[in-house]
Order: structure tokens, then sequence, then C-alpha cells
């Protein structure tokens, strides 16, 4: 762990930079990890948002935790079959940590 700086975590991921590699974001969640810059972390939220309103089967009776969601990547051709619990904590992770990344910029920015 001394190789990274942790960005941002909650119970479904963790984002971080690699000490070595600042103008990267490693997130990883469900045992996957995607190395971004942050313009593709802001496209990868933007899909996640974009997903919000799909609706699940009718009369599904797992309609929060059913993986019927496909949740495009950055990488055009990976896509994962999520539910909407899921959905909201990737969510969570990705606003969390473009948040912080701006805010880091700022300050940096504001320093010199």
């Amino acid at each position: 762990m001394e190789d990274i700086e942790i960005i941002f975590k909650n119970d479904y991921g963790i984002s971080f930079h690699w000490k070595e590699k600042k103008d990267r974001v490693q997130v990883v969640f469900r045992d996957t990890g995607f190395l971004l810059n942050l313009q593709e972390v802001k496209l990868f939220q933007r899909n996640v948002l974009a997903l919000e309103t799909e609706t699940c089967c009718e009369n599904c009776t797992h309609a929060r935790a059913c993986k019927n969601l496909l949740l495009p990547t950055p990488s055009e051709k990976i896509d994962l079959a999520v539910s909407a619990d899921e959905l909201e904590q990737i969510n969570e992770l990705l606003g969390a940590t473009i948040f912080k990344l701006e805010l880091l910029s700022y300050i940096e920015l504001s320093s010199n």
C-alpha cells in the first residue's frame, strides 16, 4: 500500500493513484480494475447516469439486485452487467473520485 495514494473508497470499490503514475487513476470494483485519466472517469460516470433511468423486467422480485443493466465502460469493447444497487455504488465511487481529483487540481493550481 506504500505505492498508492487512496483517492476514495466505499463498500463497493476504491480509487487511487499509483505514486509513479499521477496522470491516471486506478478504479477497482467487482474484481476489475480500470486505469483511467480524468476524462475517462467522467465518461464512465456519464454512462452510469444514463443507465439510472433504465427499469427492470416487469414483475421482477429482485429489482434492485438483478444484474439486468449493461454498463458501457471507457473501453469500448467491455460492458459490465450490473444491478441498480451496484450502479448506485459505482456512481458514488466515480463521483467522489472526480470531485477529489478536481479539488486537488484546483488546490495545486492555486498554490502555484
